[in-house]
């Protein structure tokens, strides 16, 4: 067997140790997809966050209406934080659903998969809390109502 030449182990090295550096950045970057199971796995409203750069704060959101086998959208919703501002959930209607992060107000509706920005009635509930969107123990999670804080 012929040794490398140590130019060749030099290279594998410097590999080995610029990835087992670039890992802590990697790991401080977030991309996770949490459900909230309307109806069985096959029916859901799913928040997907994800940040590509750690050092930005800023963190993109996705929102997905899916009811399969009919349909399912993922649709660009406002950025986020790093630090999870939480998203409330609630019943507006028939497979319409009225969410809230922040002053932010969102209408997803299942039946069509159709996301939008909503402009909320000032003074009307949008109906039942359904749950919330928050971070716990260090991940994104859906906490139905009866058991949010």
């Amino acid at each position: 067997m012929i040794p490398p030449r140590p130019r060749a182990r030099f290279r594998a090295r410097f590999r080995a140790l610029a990835l087992a550096a670039a890992l802590p950045f990697l790991a401080a970057c977030e991309n996770s997809a949490t459900p909230m199971l309307i109806d069985g796995k096959d029916h859901a409203l799913i928040l997907v966050r994800e940040q590509n750069m750690f050092w930005k704060d800023e963190v993109t959101q996705y929102l997905i209406a899916s009811r399969l086998p009919h349909c399912q959208r993922r649709v660009k919703i406002h950025p986020g934080r790093k630090a999870a501002v939480p998203i409330e959930v609630y019943e507006a209607g028939d497979l319409l659903f009225a969410l809230r992060q922040g002053e932010q107000w969102y209408l997803a509706s299942t039946e069509t998969c159709q996301v939008q920005d909503w402009q909320k009635p000032a003074g009307q509930s949008p109906g039942p809390a359904l749950g919330r969107f928050e971070v716990a123990g260090g991940v994104m999670v859906f906490t139905p109502a009866a058991e949010a804080r």
